[in-house]
């Protein structure tokens, strides 16, 4: 078995529409960042590549190179998901823990968590996203942006 954890953080822009987990959140400012700023998919995908030793989401997707731009985050995470199986594992589970004061996770958790569970090919029990206010302190509190931190189990295919 791995574990891996997990981080991403993103500031808010309001010229983007806010996705999380590959789930659009409208009436909500999107999230800064060269691919689509889904950084919950990215905390996910650093928790899949963490397990692995694989480094992070920029060695394998590096900012600034165009063929990222503007990516869709869960086609990354459907990537590294190969990578995964390729090296004789598959997930077992995933945890998501997104701290902000907007959006409020609580209204699409269930919604990012079906789509996970089908990126990642596991059961939807095996996927869990909270959110997290940060009782309005540092960054997060004053709705600056979005933190999200993920933990990754994988287990042998074998």
């Amino acid at each position: 078995m791995r574990i891996g954890f997990g981080y991403d953080s993103h500031s808010f822009d309001e010229d983007r529409d806010c996705i999380l987990g590959g789930v659009s959140i409208p009436g909500v400012p999107g999230l800064s960042g060269f691919s689509d700023g889904d950084a919950l998919s990215h905390a996910v995908t650093d928790a899949l590549l963490g397990a692995m030793c694989l480094g992070d989401i920029g060695r394998h997707f590096p900012p600034g190179d165009e063929r990222w731009r503007d990516a869709d985050s869960i086609g990354l995470l459907r990537r590294v998901v190969l990578l995964v199986h390729q090296a004789g594992y598959r997930v077992g589970n995933v945890d998501v823990t997104v701290v902000c004061e907007t959006p409020t996770i609580g209204l699409v958790a269930e919604q990012i968590r079906r789509t996970l569970a089908g990126v990642l090919e596991v059961d939807f029990d095996c996927v869990s996203v909270k959110g997290k206010s940060n009782e309005r302190m540092g960054w997060e509190g004053r709705r600056e942006g979005v933190a999200v931190y993920a933990v990754a189990f994988l287990r042998d295919d074998g």
